[in-house]
C-alpha cells in the first residue's frame, strides 16, 4: 500500500496537532461513517484529549484556511488540491450540518485498535511516526529560536559597546584645530 503524505493532513486546532475524521478514515481505508461508528461504540476509549468535535466557528475557520491553501495552486503531483471538499462535504455523503471530529495522535492510535483492521494497525504506526517527526521539528525550531535570541542579545550588547567606543573616539578623529597665526612684525615682550 502506498504511504500517503500524513504531514500535510495534520492540522493545529485548539493547540493540538490533529487529523480530521475523514482524513483518518481515508488513511485507514474505511469510510468516515464506519470510523465514527466504531469510535462511538467505544466512546469510553476516547476521552476529550483523544478526540473532540469542531465547533461551528472552528469549522468555518478551517473551511477558509483549507480553501485558501487549496487556491494557492497544485500539490507535488501537479493535481489541484481541493481538501476543502473534505470539510464541507466529507466523502460526498456527510450532512454539512454535522461537524467533523478530529483525532489527536493518541486518538488516531486508539481508532486503529477499535477498527480491528490489519491496514489500520499498520497505518497507525505510520501516523504516529508523522506526529513524532512534527514534534521533533518543533523541538529543533525552538532550539534554533533560543540560539537566535542569544545571538541577538549578544549583538545588542556589542552594538552598545561599539557605540560608546565610537563616541569616545569621535573627538580624536576630528582634525586638529588650526594653530594660532603668528603676528607678523615687531611684538614687544610685555604684550
Amino acid at each position: 500500500m502506498a504511504k500517503p503524505s500524513v504531514d500535510s493532513l495534520i492540522l493545529t486546532i485548539r493547540g493540538h496537532k490533529v487529523l480530521l475524521d475523514a482524513d483518518l478514515a481515508k488513511l485507514y481505508g474505511v469510510q468516515t461513517r464506519s470510523l465514527n461508528q466504531a469510535v462511538k461504540r467505544n466512546e469510553d476509549r476516547f476521552p476529550e484529549d483523544f478526540r473532540f468535535q469542531l465547533t461551528a466557528a472552528e469549522l468555518v475557520g478551517l473551511r477558509l484556511q483549507i480553501a485558501a491553501s487549496s487556491s494557492q495552486g497544485t500539490d507535488s503531483k501537479g493535481d489541484i488540491s481541493n481538501r476543502s471538499q473534505i470539510v464541507i462535504g466529507s466523502q460526498k455523503h456527510r450532512d454539512p450540518r454535522v461537524r467533523p471530529w478530529v483525532f489527536t495522535e493518541h486518538g488516531a492510535i486508539m481508532a486503529a485498535t477499535v477498527l480491528n483492521s490489519r491496514d489500520a494497525v499498520a497505518m497507525s504506526v505510520y501516523i504516529v511516526r508523522a506526529f513524532i517527526r512534527m514534534r521533533e521539528q518543533l523541538v529543533v525550531n525552538a532550539a534554533i529560536l533560543k540560539r537566535l535570541a542569544e545571538i541577538d542579545k549578544s549583538l545588542l550588547q556589542h552594538d552598545s559597546a561599539l557605540r560608546d567606543i565610537y563616541h569616545k573616539l569621535l573627538p580624536l578623529l576630528q582634525p586638529p584645530p588650526d594653530p594660532p597665526r603668528r603676528r607678523i612684525g615687531f611684538i614687544p615682550d610685555d604684550e
